[in-house]
């Protein structure tokens, strides 16, 4: 039985979803002013890996990330480079999509954007506003009621007279409560603006999710997920919003990553300690980000050094290790040898799935995955042939697939190579050397090498590894 950590009852929770079989998940995607960093990409690969697990067990999975296109950061970052913010805005998107693909993020359901769900955020707000949970004011903004919410704090645990002791209160404002949030905005002189019953202006950031949410996923879902810095005010607000226009439960399930953190502090832009996607792959294979964040638990604060994105690259290339060729003369193992690596290869699986079962453990199938690359590099080494450890090697991938993986091949900017290339190149390397055209076989060597491909030449022939 899969069980999953549920932020909203602070405990673990066995996994039922509202349809057979099918499970609804929806993502807080990025805000798209920027480049995007890798503390966007820790999210995106948590929920691709229980997306894609999710689907190894069976699920069908609607997945919806959301891309905010419309928003302050928007129309301030646009001002400054003198842009149409809705250019702005679709050229990071058209960015980040590149980002997920190279990092091997399964392609959304959806991605709905903010600027084209005008239509059903204006009939959520007048369905607040006509059950008296939203309210216009004088200036044009619409304001969420918080306390005809009575349940208003109960994700992240906070108490409105709590809240209210500590909030500022702007003059300008037309609150009835300090706590009161915004789900429509009057629109100010140069921003973008959409018609309403209140006047031009644009949705708060918060109603977007929920009307996003009711539109490609129904009024209840199964998963929702995001940033654990989304728990207040956004996920907060997205519950009082949904929940009061519906009636009913919104998720089922509210699943948060941690933040990934530099020397401590979490990665943002206000703190400028950012490193981009892009900086990130100029140099390094996108695996070895998800290598990094699979070693720990989704929930846990990830901190970021050179050190620690070196040991996943080293983890990396121990794990395609086992897919290194057996010697071309190998006598092939004996049949107790043969028996043990499908007896360890359907161990594998099963701890694979029971690692996953316990709130998605990736730190706990990759060491099953680790003593499964133990087995198969025993086996070889005893001499099993490529055909005797291939039902072990296909278990192994198939499993690291779940998580993302990519073994049979290793990729970088501009530089993208699979396991049949490299043994084409080390076929002609062989051919070049039995002709005794050192050149040749010098210039396939530093080609490979240059992949991070290492050769051994024995008297067995030449195998490759990375």
């Amino acid at each position: 039985m899969l069980r999953l950590y549920n932020t909203f009852t602070r405990k673990k929770e066995d996994f039922q979803t509202l349809e057979p079989n099918v499970v609804k998940m929806y993502v807080c995607g990025v805000t798209v002013y920027s480049d995007a960093h890798i503390g966007h990409a820790m999210s995106a690969i948590v929920f691709d890996v229980v997306r894609r697990y999710l689907e190894y067990r069976g699920y069908q999975v609607r997945y919806v990330m959301n891309f905010t296109d419309v928003d302050d950061k928007i129309i301030n970052r646009a001002a400054q480079k003198g842009m149409d913010p809705q250019v702005l805005a679709e050229t990071y998107i058209q960015a980040y999509r590149k980002n997920l693909e190279d990092l091997n993020v399964l392609t959304a359901t959806a991605n709905p954007r903010a600027t084209q769900e005008m239509p059903q955020i204006i009939r959520m707000i007048e369905g607040l506003i006509e059950k008296g949970f939203a309210y216009p004011a004088k200036n044009g903004d619409v304001y969420f009621r918080v306390t005809k919410d009575p349940g208003y704090g109960r994700l992240s645990g906070r108490r409105i007279d709590d809240m209210q002791a500590g909030a500022r209160i702007e003059i300008e404002q037309e609150k009835e409560h300090p706590m009161d949030f915004a789900v429509w905005k009057a629109s100010k002189p140069g921003e973008p603006a959409w018609d309403s019953p209140w006047g031009k202006g644009r949705p708060g950031w918060h109603i977007e999710c929920s009307a996003m949410n009711l539109s490609h996923l129904g009024e209840q879902i199964d998963i929702h997920g995001g940033g654990n810095d989304l728990v207040f005010p956004h996920h907060e607000n997205e519950i009082a919003q949904s929940e009061s226009y519906t009636g009913k439960q919104f998720a089922r399930y509210w699943m948060h990553n941690g933040m990934l953190q530099m020397q401590g502090e979490k990665m943002s832009k206000s703190l400028g300690n950012l490193v981009t996607i892009d900086d990130f792959l100029s140099h390094h294979e996108p695996d070895a980000l998800r290598m990094m964040i699979l070693n720990g638990s989704y929930r846990a604060p990830l901190s970021y050094s050179d050190e620690i994105v070196d040991a996943a690259e080293r983890g990396l290339d121990h794990m395609r290790a086992a897919l290194k060729p057996a010697p071309s003369n190998a006598a092939g193992a004996l049949p107790e040898t043969v028996k043990w690596l499908g007896d360890q290869s359907e161990a594998a699986q099963q701890g694979f799935t029971e690692a996953m079962d316990d709130d998605f453990s990736s730190a706990g199938a990759l060491a099953v995955l680790f003593e499964l690359v133990r087995v198969i590099n025993t086996a070889r080494d005893a001499g099993a042939t490529d055909a005797q450890l291939k039902p072990a090697r296909d278990t192994l991938c198939t499993l690291t697939g779940v998580l993302g993986l990519r073994l049979g091949e290793k990729k970088s900017r501009g530089n993208e190579v699979d396991e049949k290339t490299i043994n084409d190149w080390v076929a002609l390397r062989t051919e070049a050397r039995q002709k005794k055209d050192w050149s040749t076989s010098d210039d396939i060597r530093e080609r490979l090498e240059e992949l991070g491909i290492k050769l051994e030449d024995t008297k067995d022939g030449t195998t490759w590894h990375w």
